[in-house]
């Protein structure tokens, strides 16, 4: 015969009492917590589909249903619930069976481009993280700013008109500035120009790009291009892509006559017993990397030359003001030079 223990009920009662309480707290409760994922990863389809079609469209490419669940990382159930909802909300509609913007759906589109652009904008400058990893960051940070704290954010960067890739950054108002150039793939032999653009997507062939060692704001002289690789040289290297890949550099064509006669290279280049005068420090370095080679020496002007070479080049140390500096081959290469 069972009997009533009070010590046993207070247990279940305040056991109860304990779930109910982690499941239905403000806004920490589990129950909150699995809401508030659910609206945060609607949100988070909305922008990212907003964004992918502001970038068909602005590559001139037509989106559908298809389209979308093939770059997106949502589940396609997922993927056509949002555009159902989006198409309510008149932030798209159907041209047949092709998705397109609404003005008000083009206006929230650039201003998630904004914010990624100006986060990325921010790790280049203001942190030393490795670029491989700005587009993910950004990815993440896109859905999380407020539209203060990326006005904010711009006005602490300067109100960049660039990203760190060449990609223009919308202004709050949301005009946009032009990319400059064109794609590499298509300019002819002889062509002399200057790299305006990297293009960081698809991540494959940007990591391609990266591992090149291919600088933005670098001048190039096309010396091949066929249907097999594009054959370039830039600051003294040369450098060989297949057409795929060299589609993703823009390059603004530059008249010959303008150019110095005087070839600029990358200090990398320097050999044993040569001299040279540092021209400037490429694009490619920002932030602390930039201020500290500034620090070191490495200012437009100074004569440089190699003071001590390890045995497979990768550190050289390089006499700068009577002081040996070493650095690895990838910081040389940002260095800019005139051999005597």
């Amino acid at each position: 015969m069972n009997t009533y223990n009070p010590v046993n009920a207070l247990i279940i009662f305040v056991s109860i009492s304990v779930l109910i309480y982690l499941i239905f707290r403000p806004a920490k409760g589990w129950f909150w917590l699995i809401k508030n994922s659910f609206i945060f990863n609607e949100k988070t389809a909305i922008e990212d589909i907003l964004k992918q079609l502001y970038h068909f469209e602005n590559s001139g490419k037509d989106a559908n249903i298809s389209s979308l669940t093939g770059v997106l990382k949502f589940k396609d159930s997922l993927v056509i619930e949002v555009v159902k909802l989006m198409t309510i909300s008149k932030l798209i509609y159907f041209e047949g069976d092709v998705l397109k913007l609404t003005k008000s759906g083009r206006d929230y589109s650039l201003r998630i481009v904004r914010v990624h652009r100006l986060w990325e904008k921010y790790l280049a400058e203001k942190t030393g993280i490795d670029k491989l990893e700005w587009h993910d960051r950004a990815e993440f940070m896109e859905h999380k700013l407020s539209l203060e704290e990326t006005n904010s954010l711009a006005s602490q960067l300067g109100n960049p008109v660039y990203d760190p890739h060449g990609d223009p950054i919308p202004t709050n108002s949301g005009k946009i500035a032009k990319v400059k150039g064109v794609a590499l793939s298509s300019l002819a032999v002889n062509s002399i120009g200057k790299i305006t653009h990297i293009e960081d997507e698809p991540d494959i062939i940007y990591k391609q790009i990266i591992a090149e060692n291919i600088h933005i704001g670098s001048q190039i002289r096309v010396v091949e291009n066929n249907t097999k690789r594009i054959v370039f040289y830039s600051e003294g290297e040369e450098f060989k892509l297949a057409p795929i890949v060299a589609a993703n550099l823009t390059v603004a064509i530059l008249d010959p006559t303008v150019l110095d006669k005087e070839i600029t290279l990358r200090l990398s280049s320097l050999q044993e017993n040569e001299t040279a005068k540092i021209v400037g420090i490429s694009k490619e370095s920002r932030g602390e990397s930039r201020r500290r080679l500034l620090d070191l020496g490495f200012v437009k002007g100074t004569q440089i030359s190699i003071d001590l070479m390890s045995p497979l080049r990768n550190p050289t140390a390089y006499l700068v003001k009577g002081t040996s500096i070493a650095l690895r081959k990838d910081q040389a290469s940002k260095i800019l030079i005139k051999k005597d």
